[in-house]
């Protein structure tokens, strides 16, 4: 097994090792059988991914998000090449990976909205979204450098990551890259002060963080003003998922837009990042718990009939206060989302 050494002077020791990898498989079964649930018992594949992993997966990203790409499914499936020495380690050009970024959104802004009309209803669809996305992580683990294509490019998960971990809690030791390639830069996982806005600069980082810091929180709004279609009856239903989406982005694009002429996009971030995460669980924990404004859709379990509505009011409001407080209030720490490994060419001849 090979060491693990860090910029810090730390290594990760063997048992250290042992425990990212087993949880590392873990997660990844888990992938599996919520895929193999969304076949064969949709209503509980659907439950597992789309009420209890995706609701999870915000909340982690704004506390631990260096603790999620380390256990990811999907990098474990992208990077499963390069741990077996297989790839062919190219690396992307600077230009190529604002082009990545800029399709991640893409697919994001485009996805999301489906969620009505096909994925949060159709188990099989959901299950064949996934492992679409599994064959393009692997496949891109064929031919680039550690988390270069995929983690830190292609991955539509990767904007909110930036979006939403831009006060990371602590470092994390990277569980993936044993040594630093340069396989991308900046780094987001190794490098302090990651946001949606990259700091290469270029016409495309511009575009990518204009789209998620200032669309992004209003996209969401609108998102939870539409409901689910249990079926497909007419085109004018994929107008309408999409069409209150976008009108919140444009919404949200215009007030961004209009701030970033008095104020930089390093005070702005921090607000409009705890608009979107807010807005998620102001809207999306009533409906898992049955007090949605849209009966049934995305529901975990029916408490409506329990627990009276103040209650719920009180601890969506509270979780919305930490994360204003979190993310506007707390001092930021100034942490990475993992520690740097040692650079590859200082340890040539070392391994």
């Amino acid at each position: 097994m090979r060491n693990y050494k860090f910029k810090t002077g730390n290594k990760l020791s063997y048992s250290s090792i042992i425990i990212w990898r087993l949880t590392q498989s873990a997660l990844w079964i888990i992938g599996v059988l919520i895929i193999f649930f969304l076949f064969y018992s949709p209503k509980i594949g659907l439950n597992l991914f789309w009420n209890i992993l995706i609701p999870i997966a915000p909340a982690l990203w704004v506390v631990a998000v260096g603790l999620w790409r380390n256990i990811c499914p999907l990098a474990s499936t992208s990077l499963f090449v390069r741990h077996m020495k297989l790839s062919k380690r190219k690396k992307i050009t600077l230009s190529q990976k604002g082009k990545l970024n800029i399709l991640a959104i893409i697919l994001l802004f485009l996805i999301i909205p489906l969620r009505h009309l096909i994925f949060d209803v159709n188990g099989v669809a959901t299950a064949l979204l996934l492992i679409c996305f599994g064959t393009i992580s692997f496949i891109s683990g064929l031919f680039y450098e550690w988390k270069s294509f995929w983690c830190s490019g292609l991955c539509p998960v990767h904007p909110v990551e930036k979006l939403y971990g831009i006060k990371n809690l602590m470092s994390f030791p990277n569980a993936h890259c044993d040594q630093c390639q340069h396989c991308v830069i900046p780094c987001p996982d190794s490098r302090t002060g990651i946001t949606p806005y990259n700091s290469n600069r270029s016409f495309y980082d511009k575009l990518s963080g204009f789209f998620m810091v200032g669309a992004f929180p209003g996209f969401i709004w609108g998102w939870f003003q539409v409901p689910d279609y249990h079926e497909i009856t007419d085109i004018e239903q994929l107008l309408i998922i999409y069409l209150m989406p976008l009108k919140g982005a444009s919404i949200s694009s215009i007030f961004y837009f209009v701030l970033s002429q008095y104020f930089s996009e390093k005070k702005l971030i921090p607000y409009f990042s705890t608009f979107a995460i807010s807005c998620y669980y102001w809207y999306r924990l009533p409906a898992l718990l049955g007090f949605g404004i849209f009966p049934g859709d995305g529901m975990l379990i029916n408490l409506s009939n329990t627990l009276p509505l103040w209650t719920i009011n009180i601890i969506t409001i509270t979780i919305c206060c930490f994360f204003v407080w979190w993310i506007i209030i707390r001092k930021n720490s100034k942490v990475s989302w993992s520690i740097r490994p040692s650079y590859a060419h200082l340890n040539k001849g070392k391994n």
